[in-house]
């Protein structure tokens, strides 16, 4: 710091920024909850000297709020691995099953979209590939905020729904599945070393709304990595130069991934879509019919209210999660 040259490095200085920015997340939240926590047992001991109903109304209030900031706190306090703290991209991939497996996918890749919003995250579709009659073949979403990657990492795995398909004419009971792979999003910070000789490149048109320029050039991109065979897409924006940006930005992750996983010696293989997406290897099963129930595998959190789940409110199974892995990432 007492170098006069310090401020010059415009990478040391943005660093040192950042890493003071992360220690507030801390602190600020704490110090708040303690001075907040002194003046409520202050009020506490007026209140025993008079009796005040509006005070005593105020201060209970106060009290639980104090106790609800503080347990997600001390969640928060579980998202101890080295990339918790990054952004995350979740790809979404229907099993077998065609177009009932489909169209699960697609409500799953809502239902991330919402606990997003709910959490105000920002969230990016960054590629959305179309079923044949209904739903996706895959899509990847871009969740960025504080801690998106450390609280999403729960939700990887295979996702099972039973319900009763609105595609059978005849009202049969379907069980549909579909897997949820989630990466850390990498940034400059960490180097990926992808020689341009291992990429091989599609260019093709994009397939969604996007008006006449999307639907009539070629500018979604398409990168396969051939060491690997990991593949990434991305359709999102008009610019095939911006295309292959973020496409590249994905390849990156999954690789980063790979590359965790090899280190701790670990099977799995999140960059692979030939995951056996079936039975035995679910994480949560979510029931429409004959009664409704979202049950977790894992931790055996159930809620009976589905859509409210539908609708994103998944913090009591990442919660669970959280708690039962003590804060140590699953590879």
């Amino acid at each position: 710091m007492g170098d006069p040259n310090f401020w010059n490095d415009g990478a040391a200085a943005r660093e040192l920024i950042d890493e003071a920015n992360k220690i507030k997340v801390w602190t600020a939240p704490w110090l708040s909850l303690t001075t907040r926590g002194a003046d409520a047992d202050e009020m506490l001991d007026l209140l025993e000297i008079e009796e005040d109903p509006g005070m005593l109304a105020e201060v209970t209030t106060e009290i639980d709020r104090i106790g609800s900031e503080l347990e997600t706190l001390e969640l928060r306090n579980m998202l101890q691995g080295p990339d918790d703290f990054r952004d995350a991209l979740v790809t979404v991939h229907p099993g077998a099953g065609g177009t009932e497996s489909q169209d699960w996918a697609e409500m799953l890749l809502r239902m991330y979209h919402r606990w997003g919003e709910r959490h105000g995250f920002d969230v990016e579709l960054l590629d959305r590939q179309e079923g044949e009659e209904a739903g996706i073949k895959s899509a990847t979403l871009e969740v960025r905020g504080e801690y998106a990657y450390g609280y999403l990492r729960a939700e990887r795995g295979v996702h099972r729904l039973v319900r009763i398909s609105p595609f059978d004419s005849q009202a049969r009971r379907h069980t549909s599945f579909a897997s949820v792979f989630v990466y850390p999003s990498v940034d400059d910070t960490i180097e990926i070393e992808v020689r341009d000789e291992d990429i091989e490149m599609d260019v093709y048109r994009a397939s969604g709304a996007g008006g006449q320029h999307v639907n009539k050039t070629s500018s979604a991109v398409r990168l396969r990595h051939l060491p690997s065979g990991i593949v990434v897409a991305c359709q999102q924006e008009r610019s095939q130069h911006k295309n292959r940006a973020t496409a590249m930005k994905m390849l990156k992750a999954a690789l980063y991934q790979r590359a965790l996983e090899e280190q701790e010696r670990e099977k799995a293989k999140l960059e692979s879509t030939k995951t056996d997406i079936g039975w035995g290897s679910q994480i949560r099963s979510y029931v429409f019919q004959p009664y409704t129930m979202v049950n977790d595998h894992r931790t055996e959190v159930k809620v009976a209210d589905v859509q409210k789940v539908m609708d994103g409110d998944l913090d009591p199974f990442i919660q669970a999660y959280l708690r039962q892995a003590g804060g140590e990432p699953e590879l």
